[in-house]
């Protein structure tokens, strides 16, 4: 796939990069390379190749839920601005 300079200053308007015309003609060339190496995958037969969403296998690392103690009331209100009832007090939003 050829791209053409109108195709790198498009790109460019909506990544919204100023751009030399000389980083222009740079990126036109590079691009375009970039996508005729992409479009070889094409030619391989991937019909019996299965997905993978990683490289390697990947298990759950997150540590098991436990139950615990919360902080007590008066801590958590402690650094409040302003509480009452055991509540924060928070400014109207809302009209």
């Amino acid at each position: 796939m050829k791209l053409t300079l109108k195709d790198v200053e498009h790109v460019a308007l909506l990544a919204r990069l100023e751009l030399s015309e000389e980083e222009k003609k740079l990126f036109t060339t590079q691009l375009t390379k970039i996508l005729e190496y992409a479009e070889k995958l094409d030619e391989l037969n991937t019909d019996d190749v299965e997905p993978l969403f990683h490289v390697v296998p990947l298990s759950n690392v997150f540590r098991e839920d436990e139950v615990k103690p919360s902080l007590p009331l008066e801590k958590v209100l402690k650094n409040a601005p302003k509480a009452s009832h055991d509540c924060f007090n928070v400014p109207k939003i809302i009209e």
